[in-house]
């Protein structure tokens, strides 16, 4: 069965937040495909995409330092970095995703994940960044 892109974006939190305890390993496939109770070629898809997400994550870890100007980087919950992470690389690598439906899936994943006061943390640092329209880094 497949995903709605909601579900399809809280995999790769799940497994983006795990990458970050531990390397992404093929056992999280059967893990995710149980627990989210979808196909292998969702999960796959799902882990293609964190894949980008790491390539790229030197860039968007500075673009977070940058909006996060209150806040030292290493202060920030793991899973705001998550969402903040995930956001970011829609922002400014995937250029399909509309910058709003990136912001409004942030706050939600926030209000999901994260405690009552992450949603308006992810949304100030999103919605700073898409203010800015700061390029995408090459």
């Amino acid at each position: 069965m497949a995903l709605p892109p909601q579900k399809v974006r809280e995999a790769v939190f799940q497994i983006l937040f795990m990458s970050d305890f531990a390397p992404i390993e093929e056992e999280m496939v059967a893990f995710m495909m149980a627990e989210m109770k979808t196909t292998r070629r969702e999960i796959v898809g799902a882990l293609a995409r964190v894949k980008e997400i790491l390539e790229h994550l030197p860039d968007i870890d500075a673009a977070i330092s940058r909006a996060a100007t209150d806040y030292a980087f290493d202060r920030i919950s793991r899973v705001e970095r998550t969402i903040l992470r995930l956001g970011l690389f829609e922002l400014l690598f995937d250029r399909s995703i509309p910058q709003a439906i990136a912001i409004a899936e942030g706050i939600r994943l926030a209000r999901k994940f994260g405690t009552v006061e992450s949603a308006q943390f992810i949304n100030a640092i999103l919605d700073a960044h898409a203010a800015a329209k700061e390029p995408a880094p090459v």
